[in-house]
């Protein structure tokens, strides 16, 4: 598939965020477009599964979706754990999770053995993300599922296939490009027993698709698309990255992810 994809004209892109600019790139194939948006330490191997994400419905497109539409919980904010020490941490994250309203606690940065310490003290389910749970699949109750990391929703609805536990969808796309993989995700499990999100709060202000086609929920919904829109030429002009050398940088983690495909 990558032969497919123009590799060399991608366009960066940097999305203004309160942390700092979110980067990426943008990539096409005969189909249409996505989102290659990895983090910026991410190893070759890595980086290879989001191009396996991003390239996913530009060629092959995404499964059909079982709902049009998904449940998105924007106030939901996951719940950083940090791996600096396991008995503060875990007292930290126990104490968050009891003081709010969640209907399950998402954990972040956790290692199995903080998130089976955390899920024996709390009453809600604990959700980790699927690599924690490779570790050790008794640590939570929910597999937590990014399209990103996992190479796409195919092989993403395989991952939570052979766990057998119930999923929720975490959005991991940086524009409405990488978001739109999430959303089709979710519409296409067979099960959604968990509303997905966040939505990326910069969305509103920094996209790359026109202002009809960001993916800013309605009602608590958002749209399942068969395939992501593409970039807005004025808004794509507005946050495309021209500094040679972090283009550079972003074209090389390109290529050398398309080199492991």
């Amino acid at each position: 598939m990558r032969t497919l994809i123009d590799l060399d004209d991608a366009p960066v892109f940097a999305i203004p965020s309160a942390a700092g600019p979110r980067y990426g790139v943008l990539v096409e194939g005969p189909q249409g477009w996505g989102e290659f948006s990895p983090p910026p330490e991410a190893s070759d191997e890595v980086a290879a599964r989001w191009l396996t994400a991003a390239m996913e419905p530009s060629t092959v497109g995404w499964p059909d979706a079982l709902r049009g539409r998904v449940p998105v919980d924007a106030d939901r904010a996951p719940v950083s754990v940090g791996c600096d020490g396991v008995d503060p941490a875990v007292d930290t994250a126990v104490a968050h999770i009891r003081g709010t309203a969640l209907d399950v606690a998402h954990l972040l940065d956790c290692t199995a053995e903080q998130a089976a310490a955390i899920r024996r003290r709390v009453d809600v389910p604990i959700a980790v993300d699927a690599d924690v749970l490779a570790t050790d699949p008794q640590c939570a109750d929910v597999v937590a599922l990014r399209c990103g990391s996992l190479g796409g929703v195919r092989r993403a609805m395989r991952r939570a296939e052979r766990l057998g536990m119930p999923a929720l969808v975490a959005f991991s796309g940086t524009t409405s490009i990488g978001v739109a993989a999430d959303v089709a995700l979710a519409a296409a499990l067979p099960d959604l027993p968990y509303p997905c999100g966040p939505v990326p709060p910069w969305l509103r202000d920094g996209d790359v698709v026109s202002n009809a086609r960001t993916l800013v929920p309605a009602d608590g919904y958002l749209p399942a698309a068969p395939m992501p829109a593409g970039p807005d030429a004025i808004r794509l002009a507005r946050f495309r990255v021209t500094d040679a050398a972090v283009v550079a940088q972003w074209r090389d983690m390109l290529r050398r992810a398309a080199a492991l495909l």
